[in-house]
């Protein structure tokens, strides 16, 4: 876990009433979870490819995709949401 992650992580633990949720997590499919779910573990795009045996110009569609569907606009709202939906 990065420390970013790290830092998220402990500010969810400690204030989980401010905490921002961001909707839609249930509408995900399971390679967007997926994809969540590495990027919550501080993966970079290329990583992910690597991975999945995807090219980085699919993880960004995914990734773009999956900000459509939840409003997460950053790296660290998809780890807030990751956390908060139990796939970390």
């Amino acid at each position: 876990m990065s420390l970013a992650t790290a830092a998220e992580y402990a500010l969810l633990l400690v204030a989980p009433d401010s905490a921002v949720v961001a909707p839609g997590a249930g509408n995900l499919s399971a390679r967007e979870r997926e994809l969540v779910t590495l990027v919550a573990q501080g993966r970079t795009n290329a990583q992910i490819a690597a991975q999945l045996y995807i090219s980085v110009h699919t993880v960004s569609s995914h990734l773009d995709r999956i900000r459509d569907k939840t409003s997460c606009r950053r790296r660290a709202d998809l780890t807030r949401l990751a956390l908060s939906a139990g796939l970390v």
